[in-house]
């Protein structure tokens, strides 16, 4: 792999009023991705390896990957114009055919559910990286706030 992407990871997923706020980064920097409450809670369940009574949307592509031969080879978050994110889904197959891998155009928060789905590498380009906000401090924050929340104990009523 080229110098010219970053490899990133998810590392949080936290409820907004309007979907859910995917924080994406290393151990030098995070950014958020804003996505809607399906694919957010989509994303949460593969991280956590919940198990579905039935397969929800990303499953189902997950599923029809699995009896192609289809494996996600990575995803690569390549542009951003405004506030709009882009991305590409590297998917490779090899059969008694040969070996082929087709580059996707596909919304980011799709790619990052099938990538965490599939134990995917997810990659920014090293120019979507250096142009987004730092959101590390903000993620620390909401963690500690939402840790202190759930330890914190009731206090009685008087």
């Amino acid at each position: 792999m080229k110098n010219d992407v970053v490899e990133v990871h998810v590392r949080g997923v936290l409820p907004t009023a309007n979907g859910c706020a995917v924080f994406i980064g290393n151990d030098d920097k995070c950014f958020v991705i804003y996505v809607d409450h399906s694919v957010g809670a989509a994303i949460t369940m593969f991280m956590r390896n919940t198990p579905k009574e039935r397969p929800l949307t990303h499953d189902l592509i997950g599923h029809i990957f699995t009896g192609l031969g289809v494996k996600v080879e990575r995803v690569i978050i390549n542009d951003i114009k405004a506030t709009t994110y882009f991305a590409r889904l590297i998917l490779r197959t090899e059969n008694e055919l040969g070996k082929k891998i087709l580059e996707i155009d596909a919304r980011p928060s799709d790619c990052i559910a099938l990538a965490v789905q599939q134990k995917s590498p997810i990659y920014v380009t090293a120019k979507v990286f250096e142009s987004v906000e730092d959101m590390t401090e903000v993620l620390k924050r909401m963690n500690q706030e939402n840790s202190e929340d759930s330890s914190a104990p009731e206090e009685a009523g008087e």
